[in-house]
């Protein structure tokens, strides 16, 4: 079952934020056809400043939806912008008709709320490459050259005035519009001109790049069975699933739709077949600190550890508790002496199938509920439990 705090996390936040960015794109598209009349604040402020923030509605929905990236990553930068885009785009309402505004506002509202609330959930430091930093620096520095350039021959150019025209006339240039309504008239001019043409192109060119080249990669990721980053980041409240085998197939079957599982396993062929069936999975090792880790096992629901190698268990199982001592871990011993072995590890609850399986068998043969029997077992058993010395197991075993 969901919990408020899940219907309340991150995840929600990320989506309330889109639905406002999408809507906001759409509000500031409808006032360009047709303006607004005005809203609650539309008295109190002057034509310009109301015509101004209807049309640029769409641009702060463009600027949300790039912030709606920076959230899946879980960066702080993008927390910052998005609460003060959100308080732009809920002010931008007041001052629109409330017929096209009024649920504008009242989700900017709410996802202002949702995104404080979940304030420490996006705490991730911006980490930019060198490729991305030099990307900005060649499109700051191109645009600083055509606008300054522009500006300082204003005299030579038809259609530049004032700085701002100087600006124009740089984005479009570098954006290859060209418009044709800002054009030099003298052999320097001209010159300039080709010179800016080259710088701004260039610099534009390399971002482009820069932005899709972690796309592609997002592709190819995908094609190999694997979980991106941006998926990773905004795990919570899932069920971890370290390693594959037989006994890992009808638990996968039995959690299919009720929680959100994501597997890890080493092997790529394997992670490839469940990809295509829809499951989240990570290639890696389920015993590795940096894996764990990356699948957020802090944020975890509950582990599971079901593979054919117990040794390969344990180990999963003491790195899972290493780094989440909270987190409830649930195993499967394939060898029926190795339950106190994965219990010692960290394991709260171990089942042995085959001594389950020698159970039902038992029960039956002798004319008993074995399923029953079982289960009142299996509720009367207290798994955060200190497991007993080795003298009560085998008595235990004994009785058995």
């Amino acid at each position: 079952m969901v919990s408020v705090r899940e219907w309340l996390g991150a995840r929600t936040t990320v989506g309330t934020v889109f639905v406002v960015a999408v809507l906001s794109v759409a509000v500031g598209l409808v006032n360009i056809s047709s303006p607004p009349s005005g809203g609650i604040l539309g008295p109190y402020i002057p034509e310009t400043a109301r015509t101004t923030a209807s049309y640029t509605g769409a641009l702060t929905g463009f600027l949300l939806l790039a912030s709606v990236f920076g959230l899946r990553s879980r960066l702080r930068a993008a927390w910052y912008s998005t609460i003060v885009l959100l308080l732009v785009t809920a002010a931008q309402g007041l001052v629109q008709s409330p017929g096209r505004a009024a649920i504008l506002v009242g989700l900017s509202g709410v996802s202002l709320a949702l995104t404080l609330f979940n304030r420490r959930a996006f705490d991730r430091a911006l980490d930019l490459t060198v490729t991305q930093l030099s990307a900005l620096l060649a499109i700051a520095g191109a645009q600083t050259y055509a606008t300054v350039g522009a500006y300082a021959l204003r005299e030579d150019f038809n259609g530049v005035e004032t700085l701002f025209d100087a600006f124009y006339f740089a984005l479009v240039t570098g954006s290859t519009v060209g418009y044709g309504d800002v054009t030099p008239n003298t052999f320097f001019a001209k010159l300039f001109a080709l010179s800016a043409l080259l710088v701004t192109v260039s610099s534009f060119a390399v971002a482009l790049g820069v932005l899709l080249t972690p796309a592609i990669e997002a592709r190819l990721t995908k094609a190999l069975g694997r979980m991106t980053e941006s998926q990773l980041d905004i795990l919570e409240n899932h069920i971890l699933v370290l390693g594959y085998g037989e006994l890992t197939e009808p638990i996968l079957e039995e959690l299919s739709g009720r929680a959100r599982v994501v597997i890890v396993t080493p092997d790529e062929s394997r992670a490839k077949r469940l990809a295509d069936r829809g499951y989240d999975v990570v290639t890696d090792d389920p015993s590795d600190e940096e894996a764990l880790q990356r699948t957020r096992v802090d944020a975890a629901r509950s582990v599971v550890v079901a593979t054919n190698n117990d040794a390969e268990d344990a180990l999963a199982i003491l790195t899972a508790r290493q780094l989440n001592p909270d987190v409830h871990i649930v195993a499967a011993a394939t060898q029926r002496e190795n339950e106190r072995k994965l219990r010692r590890a960290g394991a709260n609850a171990v089942i042995s199938p085959a001594a389950l399986g020698g159970h039902f068998l038992a029960e039956s043969a002798i004319g008993g509920s074995g399923l029953e029997s079982l289960e009142e077992r299996l509720l009367s058993e207290r798994p955060d439990e200190p497991p007993a010395d080795e003298t009560a197991d085998s008595t235990t075993d004994s009785e058995r």
